[in-house]
């Protein structure tokens, strides 16, 4: 493992960004089926992203870093040439506004940011030039892409199973006393293995913003709680196989990964740099489906706040087609980011092999969802049951969103004919008033 400065072996042509929301309220969810509950980003979540965003922008955006990108405008954004997106479910808020932090500092207000008027006007952007970058939000009821573990039955039944094995159990008796010593802390909460990620994230939260807390919490728990916390969610968001149901936050992620990859080596396109914001769920999938937490351990984890992934695509200096290099910074803890080893190399990975070990297991298409997740109810899943749509027909996001629309349509006229015929609606034309003053004819509907 080393850091990424004074690489001058390869050029970067472009980065996919991975990055975990900032520092936030308190925040609970099921322990079986992750149901989550509301919270808010704080001051400091979006102060750590500001300055995550800054230090992207120090080793991307800057023409005396050596990983410098070229063809990106680094003063005013090129919607072109950025992709944006983030999760809009799970923690909700905190991530979308983790993204608009993080690209304050990417790309900051400047005085470049003006439009010329017909009337010679010079207007520049208020608040300094500020700019306003487009940010897609992932809703996991439209997309499953950032949140593929979301009402996923299958994943559930995995987990269910993951808290009667016996690692699971040895290791709660392995640690009993030690939670034994927790009750006094948690205001209430269940103190159990299966809620580790709750009573860790708890006390995590407390032990950041609370002073009589920190004065009275013992540091070494702290740890505690942290190593069994990361047990507990790598052993449900990581599967020994790769097409496992514990990978399902990597494998949904990873055909936007791969898409973004392939857009940046392409010199006829003119993307060249990605960024996702998710929470930390996508990250030990990635790391274990890449193979980077095998052979990197201290990755098998839940990531901190702030902390980024980077896969940059490189153009070696000797020619030859594209690599890819493996670059993480775990929050605040890292000064900088670092390179580290994946898929069995000790080396940048070439593009087509990165390729080829990972799309096998990567779907983002609902109807494969639906059937891996054997669900036939949730997130469009009865409207392609009702549509007897295949598996093997993809269907996009995006058109999955039409199907919802075109289903709900069809069952609203349906309603509206049966009113109609039973009497209890009429439809007729009437006169009203325009905003503009003339009168224009229109349909009303009564019940």
């Amino acid at each position: 493992m080393s850091t990424t400065t004074g690489t001058s072996d390869s050029k970067v042509l472009g980065v996919v960004v991975l990055a975990r929301h900032g520092d936030r309220e308190g925040f609970y969810q099921n322990s079986t089926d992750y149901t989550p509950s509301g919270t808010a980003i704080t001051a400091l979540g979006n102060v750590q992203e500001f300055q995550l965003g800054q230090k992207l922008r120090s080793i991307y955006l800057n023409a005396s870093s050596p990983s410098f990108i070229s063809t990106v405008n680094t003063t005013v954004v090129k919607d072109a040439q950025v992709q944006i997106r983030a999760d809009g479910g799970g923690e909700g808020g905190v991530i979308f506004n983790s993204a608009v932090s993080l690209l304050q500092g990417l790309f900051p207000a400047t005085l470049d940011y003006k439009t010329t008027l017909a009337n010679g006007t010079t207007i520049t952007a208020p608040l300094g030039g500020y700019q306003t970058v487009p940010i897609e939000s992932v809703e996991p009821g439209n997309d499953i892409s950032l949140e593929g573990w979301t009402s996923c039955n299958t994943f559930v039944t995995a987990t269910k199973a993951f808290y009667n094995s016996p690692s699971f159990k040895q290791k709660a008796a392995e640690h009993s006393e030690f939670l034994d010593l927790l009750p006094q802390y948690l205001d209430g909460r269940a103190v159990t293995l299966e809620n580790m990620w709750n009573i860790f994230d708890f006390i995590n939260v407390r032990y950041i913003h609370d002073a009589t807390f920190a004065k009275s919490f013992p540091e070494n728990y702290l740890h505690q709680a942290r190593d069994l916390a990361n047990f507990h969610e790598y052993g449900i968001f990581s599967s020994p196989q790769p097409n496992g149901i514990g990978n399902i936050a990597g494998q949904t992620i990873l055909p936007s990964i791969l898409d973004g990859l392939a857009s940046i080596a392409d010199a006829n396109n003119p993307l060249k740099l990605v960024y996702q914001a998710v929470s930390y769920k996508p990250f030990i999938s990635l790391f274990n489906l890449t193979g980077a937490a095998e052979m990197n351990p201290q990755l098998a984890g839940i990531v901190n706040y702030a902390a980024a992934l980077a896969l940059e695509v490189r153009q070696p200096n000797a020619g030859g087609e594209p690599v890819i290099r493996f670059n993480f910074k775990n929050g605040t803890d890292d000064e900088e980011f670092n390179r580290y080893n994946f898929l069995g190399s000790t080396n940048d990975v070439s593009l087509s092999t990165f390729v080829d070990t990972l799309k096998p297991v990567a779907f983002d298409d609902l109807p494969t969802w639906c059937k891996v997740c054997n669900n036939q109810q949730d997130r469009g899943c009865a409207m392609l049951s009702t549509l007897s749509i295949s598996s093997t027909d993809r269907v996009s996001p995006v058109g999955a969103g039409f199907v919802g629309a075109g289903v709900t349509l069809a069952v609203v006229s349906a309603m509206l004919a049966g009113l109609y015929l039973l009497g209890f609606l009429t439809i007729g034309k009437r006169r009203r008033g325009s905003k503009f003053g003339s009168e224009t004819d229109s349909q009303e509907m009564k019940i």
